[in-house]
């Protein structure tokens, strides 16, 4: 039985398309939601009285390791096809990234360009926690007009499916071996509607937005907020994944299902042996001389 609100997307995937050059929709609204975030973050330096320059230039640092990773993450996930055409590894513009590497990227560039910098590092990743969800959220509308990721169908009141003759999300449903496996059942056409698994995503995003606003400010040390963050948003990729029809690496998981395995992990622990409650109380500009002037305001304190 069909949903009852079954909605079509009926979107060409690229904005340009020459036998050079392809723009596609998620690469661009990945730039805005990058665009986004660092102006975000640039609003926040002034809030917090941090250098609003230096955050722009971490925030740069983030970007770029966050495009090496999240296209690393995506060729990983396909080398059966890149492998064959490695020309096409570097087209960054014409789509395919993989969002945890570049979450771990924009977080690897970013940290390593605070540390060199004397920056204070938990900070700036408390800073970067609301808008990288913003970011991502956005980015995710992209994947939306894409129909770039492959789900199974749906039985709820609810579901979308694709119609461009381009739509990856259309080629999915053609696959006779998804067939096979059970994810969509006899008599399947490609109006089959499936989980609009993006847009769970996205509500997702949203409420753990509201999350980790509520939390700032309440606690500590800093860095706290951007551990609570990737568990959250670990817990709901891992969920959502299973609908998703991804390649499976091992023991039935999908290469996404194993990075929000580690990444949960890794930020519980740390949650569990460092986050509690309490009044983060003391701003400086940067860490350049940070130690110092906490140790003076708890002595004053005393």
């Amino acid at each position: 039985m069909f949903p009852i609100l079954s909605i079509p997307v009926p979107f060409d995937p690229n904005i340009i398309s020459t036998g050079v050059f392809v723009l596609s929709w998620h690469g661009f609204l990945s730039v805005v939601g990058a665009a986004v975030a660092v102006w975000m973050a640039g609003r926040s330096a002034v809030r917090d009285k941090l250098n609003k320059d230096l955050v722009y230039n971490t925030a740069v640092w983030g970007i770029v390791g966050g495009i090496i990773g999240a296209r690393l993450v995506h060729v990983f996930d396909h080398w059966n096809f890149y492998s064959s055409n490695p020309a096409l590894i570097f087209q960054v513009w014409s789509g395919g990234i993989g969002l945890w590497g570049g979450i771990i990227g924009g977080w690897i560039g970013g940290s390593t360009y605070g540390f060199i910098s004397r920056q204070n590092v938990g900070k700036l990743m408390d800073i970067g926690a609301p808008s990288l969800l913003v970011g991502q959220t956005i980015g995710r509308v992209g994947d939306i007009i894409n129909g770039e990721h492959c789900s199974s169908s749906t039985n709820l009141p609810w579901g979308w499916f694709f119609t461009h003759s381009e739509s990856p999300g259309r080629s999915c449903i053609e696959n006779s071996e998804a067939w096979s496996q059970g994810f969509f059942p006899l008599g399947t056409s490609s109006e089959t509607p499936v989980h609009p698994v993006v847009a769970y995503e996205m509500i997702w995003n949203i409420c753990g937005l509201l999350l980790i606003t509520f939390l700032r400010r309440k606690l500590k040390p800093y860095g706290s907020i951007f551990f609570v963050y990737l568990a959250w948003y670990s817990v709901g990729r891992f969920f959502l994944q299973f609908l998703r029809l991804d390649a499976v690496k091992f023991a039935g998981l999908q290469e996404a299902h194993i990075i929000a395995l580690i990444t949960f992990t890794i930020s519980a622990l740390f949650i569990a042996f460092k986050v509690r409650f309490g009044s983060l109380d003391y701003d400086v500009e940067s860490n350049v001389g940070g130690r110092a002037e906490r140790r003076r305001k708890l002595k004053e304190s005393s």
